[in-house]
């Protein structure tokens, strides 16, 4: 309450306040009476595409210590440097990626009870069930990153279940394996809902900074960041996010449809780096002051 009493009277008294979207913006208004400008979370320059070299570097070293990252046949050729994903054609020596792969699909999270882990959990049971049906749906890699105080009662739900077509591996990564690893997937999801309702995930923006399309769990301002059907989707339950892996990775991976479609919308967005998201919203005001 005295933190409260703080904010609100000194940032009544300062000359600019910044905050990290537009609902904040309002709010401060309406509760506060403190008048804000927004300045967006921006992803750091190393959030971006990674080369399909670099990709093929990070997935050999994944599969030292994780069977989804290795390889699912044997070569033919017994020197063949493969993954999962990937594969060095052994005339040109160039990488490319291994017919019939699996999709990548990525998390990150600090295994708190802010995210439902449970939904995603239950939305790849749904995938499961689409295949062993007949949909033309790849096998898919799900790779959930961090540590936190829930990563192991969420292993041991991982383990009770026995999927076919689907693969689960919780990792640690490396800080600088990290953005390489968004940067070479194929679709996000983010569980984190907003306990204010006022910011939003940090996560979705380095998604977006490496291009990679999301499925997102609604909360009150998500849209300020995801545009639902433009650069990903929201959902409000397990069936929702289902629907939308089904929808998504129908017949990949085709160079058409929606995911190839956000993907495009990422990449025209050219969004603002830091630096430029700085100077052009905060340097006009500090300017102001002189």
């Amino acid at each position: 309450m005295f933190s409260f009493r703080y904010e609100k009277l000194f940032g009544r008294l300062s000359d600019y306040n910044l905050c990290v979207t537009d609902a904040m913006k309002e709010d401060l208004w309406v509760n506060c009476n403190i008048k804000a400008v927004t300045l967006y979370d921006r992803p750091a320059s190393y959030f971006k595409e990674t080369p399909l070299e670099l990709q093929h570097q990070l997935y050999l070293k994944l599969a030292k210590d994780y069977e989804p990252f290795k390889p699912h046949t044997e070569s033919v050729s017994w020197n063949a440097e493969r993954s999962a994903f990937t594969e060095r054609d052994e005339k040109s020596g160039d990488v490319i990626k291994s017919r019939g792969r699996p999709a990548l699909l990525i998390s990150s999270t600090s295994w708190t009870e802010d995210e439902d882990f449970s939904v995603l959990l239950k939305a790849l049971e749904d995938y499961e069930q689409y295949v062993n049906e007949g949909v033309k749906l790849p096998a898919l890699v799900c790779v959930i990153t961090g540590k936190g105080p829930l990563k192991e009662y969420y292993n041991g739900l991982i383990k009770k279940l026995h999927f076919k077509h689907i693969q689960i591996c919780t990792p640690w990564l490396e800080a600088e394996d990290y953005p390489v690893l968004l940067g070479s997937a194929d679709l996000g999801v983010c569980l984190h809902k907003s306990s204010s309702g006022l910011d939003l995930p940090m996560k979705v923006v380095d998604m977006f900074g490496c291009c990679l399309p999301v499925c997102a769990i609604y909360f009150e301002c998500l849209h300020e960041l995801v545009k639902h059907n433009e650069n990903g989707l929201i959902f409000r339950d397990s069936h929702e996010l289902a629907e939308q892996l089904k929808m998504l990775f129908l017949g990949f991976p085709t160079l058409e449809g929606k995911l190839q479609l956000f993907r495009k919308n990422l990449r025209a967005s050219k969004q603002l780096s830091w630096d430029e998201s700085w100077d052009h919203t905060v340097l006009p005001l500090l300017s102001q002051t002189e």
